[in-house]
């Protein structure tokens, strides 16, 4: 029983790291807390003498749960014919040592953006090897490649990162929230041309209606500026979603909607909304307060 209790021990040590490489492959906490989770079965039918490295060995066996996940959830996406937004981290703060272990390395929600379009293989090597240094001869029996083979998975997911990736957000997070909350405010008011001003010309804004529609992709600032109008009248409480500013909307009490937005020299360049209720209830759990 005291041995059991160390590996637990150990197990839980260990949990932060193992979260944030799922979360990386996964774009969902939840899923991220099964895969971890689905980790201690094999580590407590293990012998201790055959793990060496207990570190590398939780994460070679989350990043397996992860992929098998990520395939079976790719080919359910295939089917069906869209692609939902990953799930954000939405906190109140930026004070939560857990969140912040999730979200070490600014892992955006416009990032998660672009690694769901890799296949499950090159998501993997890159986030094993780009974000954690896992070094390729570890990550090659992981999708059955040679470490030749699975550094050619990385070097193109690599290039298709830094090619669709938006640009890094301005520095200043008081700048950041400056410019989101000038843009409700602007919204509220009607003011179509410093809505226009504050969005960047080329802006894009992704919307995730759940299963009532299709995600929907809306580009240029004035196309966008034009469906602001959407927010009026609803409840703003600011949050912060995978460390950038953004807000949950709700409306008679209820929250209805989640927005992250990209903020690059005082402009927004790109706004990612959830607009599925329940979802939104779900993921702002604990996070906002709201009059039910």
């Amino acid at each position: 029983m005291a041995g059991d209790d160390q590996l637990a021990q150990r197990f839980e040590q260990h949990r932060p790291r193992l979260r944030a490489v799922a979360y990386r492959m996964l774009g969902s906490v939840s899923d991220a807390e099964d895969a971890v989770q689905n980790a201690w079965l094999p580590l407590s039918r293990a012998e201790p003498g055959d793990i060496g490295n207990l570190g590398g060995w939780l994460t070679t066996v989350v990043a397996r749960e992860a992929l098998h996940l990520l395939r079976s959830r790719r080919r359910r996406r295939e089917e069906l014919g869209d692609t939902p937004l990953p799930d954000p981290v939405v906190s109140a703060d930026g004070d939560d040592p857990e969140q912040k272990a999730l979200l070490a390395d600014s892992v955006s929600l416009a990032l998660l953006v672009v690694l769901e379009s890799l296949s499950p293989a090159e998501r993997l090597a890159f986030v094993l090897h780009d974000m954690f240094e896992v070094p390729f001869d570890e990550v090659a029996p992981l999708v059955d490649r040679t470490p030749a083979a699975a550094r050619q998975l990385a070097s193109r997911a690599r290039r298709r990162v830094r090619g669709a990736a938006p640009p890094a957000p301005d520095e200043d997070d008081a700048r950041q929230r400056a410019v989101v909350d000038a843009f409700f405010a602007a919204a509220a008011g009607g003011d179509f041309a410093e809505l226009v001003r504050l969005l960047d010309p080329d802006v894009v804004f992704r919307a995730d209606y759940g299963g009532r529609r299709r995600p929907a992709v809306y580009r240029g600032a004035e196309h966008i500026a034009r469906q602001s109008g959407a927010s009026r009248g609803a409840e703003i409480h600011p949050v912060l979603v995978n460390g950038l500013p953004g807000v949950v909307t709700a409306r008679s009490g209820r929250p209805v909607s989640i927005m992250a937005f990209t903020v690059v020299g005082g402009r927004i360049v790109e706004i990612d909304g959830i607009r599925d209720a329940e979802r939104v209830q779900r993921l702002t759990a604990g996070v906002v307060r709201f009059r039910w």
